[in-house]
């Protein structure tokens, strides 16, 4: 026992190492686990106290534990069971393809990722690229929601840079769930998108395991009273018009929905924009009837380094206004009251109504909407036209720059011609004719808004 024994150097440095891996797991890491959690939780404690709606304590639970409780809730586990006898396959294989959907589709909210850098980067970028607006809200409304209740903003989906920009105006509030798409699984985006609490979905799985665990998720989720935001046109629209509501992620909350548990809010939220980033490629999209994206990372780059050089040499202008409108709460207690049949349709057409009604009108749609039916026009002929739109939209949210219609017109012809959209001759103001799709996308966001005898703008199928 008290022989010398000779080791080799590396040896003996790799036992070393190996004790020390084995002394920290054992009795430091957990002490260093428990002092961050404490400073975790006294940190969320006092977010709490300045947020409307306060952080659930179902988003702060670890995620080995969410995943857990997902795939061994009772109805994941009888899909189980379904799973394997339909395909043939032994329970324990379809119980790991559970948990493979399980931890693909749960987040892992990080309160200093959302606030201490999510917050800060969409508050720079929103302000960056456009002067932001808060249109409509309804304060009062707002403020009288049940504490208890779940709520669940739905809005309108015109670009990807509508998670950034509520994101920023809803900061205040209260955290925001997201429902995102396959686009997001890509490391490290995947990583920092789910320490924001979004929770990753198949669009077009049609695996029924797949769609009982999604479904669970959502459940458990709006029953513990996660605030959320998704968008029931399910996608970016191609022609910039309002499309119909898909029923997938709603269905699921009105079917885990319970009478005698806490209500479910939801909020309609208007978006639109002077210019959307993605405006070619859903156009170009749109022209090909088919969803898919031709944004190639070498042309993303491209842009990127050159706005990137603009601001540099001082010649960046932002992209013009963007705003986003609050309506008033819809209860779902109060919809489903007095009927016992699905109202998944019905309340998903009510939402879209909802949201259509407190989309911003902004200088660039309007503008678009008058050259696109009335042009070629004059300066004046164009204010004059402006003038009456506007007096027959009176229920509109429209923000008007400085409370000045001709600066208005100013600015959303400023935009147009910039960006080779319109253009100037003898004197008149005229659509470019291989642009016109892009002059209909930018009126199609409020076409919804105007009476149909002031005419139409096409919308191609999508």
């Amino acid at each position: 026992m008290t022989q010398t024994v000779q080791l080799p150097l590396w040896l003996f440095i790799l036992i070393v190492l190996f004790a020390a891996v084995t002394f920290a797991s054992h009795f430091l890491f957990p002490s260093v686990r428990w002092f961050f959690r404490r400073r975790l939780e006294r940190a969320v404690s006092r977010l709490n106290e300045r947020l409307e709606r306060p952080i659930q304590p179902f988003k702060l639970a670890r995620r080995h534990d969410m995943i857990q409780r997902l795939i061994y809730d009772p109805q994941v586990s009888q899909a189980v069971v379904d799973h394997a006898r339909e395909h043939g396959i032994p329970e324990n294989v379809a119980f790991e393809t559970a948990r493979r959907y399980a931890r693909e589709i749960v987040p892992s909210f990080s309160a200093f990722a959302y606030f201490g850098f999510a917050i800060r980067v969409a508050r720079f970028l929103s302000n960056s690229l456009y002067r932001v607006r808060l249109g409509h809200v309804d304060d009062v409304a707002l403020r009288e929601i049940d504490p208890e209740a779940t709520v669940v903003f739905v809005m309108n989906h015109r670009s990807n840079m509508d998670y950034v920009l509520v994101t920023y105006l809803a900061a205040d509030r209260t955290t925001l769930s997201y429902a995102v798409g396959e686009w997001a699984q890509v490391w490290p985006l995947s990583r920092l998108i789910r320490a924001m609490g979004a929770y990753f979905i198949r669009r077009k799985s049609r695996s029924e395991l797949y769609r009982k665990v999604l479904a669970t998720y959502v459940r458990l989720a709006t029953k513990a009273g996660v605030t959320q935001a998704m968008f029931p046109e399910g996608g970016l629209s191609l022609t910039g018009a309002l499309m119909p509501p898909k029923l997938g992620l709603l269905k699921y909350i009105v079917d885990g929905y319970d009478p005698d548990g806490h209500d479910v809010i939801f909020i309609p939220v208007g978006v639109n924009y002077d210019r959307v980033l993605e405006d070619k490629i859903l156009t170009s999209a749109g022209r090909a009837r088919e969803r898919r994206f031709n944004a190639r990372i070498g042309v993303i780059a491209g842009r990127t380094l050159k706005q990137f050089w603009l601001r540099v040499t001082g010649r960046f202008h932002r992209f013009g206004y963007a705003a986003v409108s609050f309506g008033h709460p819809i209860s779902l207690s109060d919809f489903a009251q007095g009927t016992d049949k699905d109202i998944t349709v019905p309340l998903a057409r009510h939402l879209m109504r909802g949201i259509g009604d407190i989309v911003p009108v902004l200088p660039v749609p309007l503008v678009a909407w008058v050259m696109l039916e009335h042009g070629p026009l004059s300066r004046a002929a164009l204010n004059m036209r402006m003038e009456k739109l506007i007096a027959r939209i009176p229920h509109a949210h429209i923000h008007m720059p400085r409370h000045d219609r001709d600066y208005a017109v100013e600015v959303g012809l400023r935009q147009l011609l910039e960006r080779g959209i319109l253009c100037e001759k003898d004197d008149k103001f005229a659509p470019v004719a291989q642009h016109r799709d892009l002059l209909g996308y930018y009126a199609n966001s409020i076409r919804h808004l105007i009476p149909p005898d002031l005419g139409t703008v096409s919308a191609p199928a999508q």
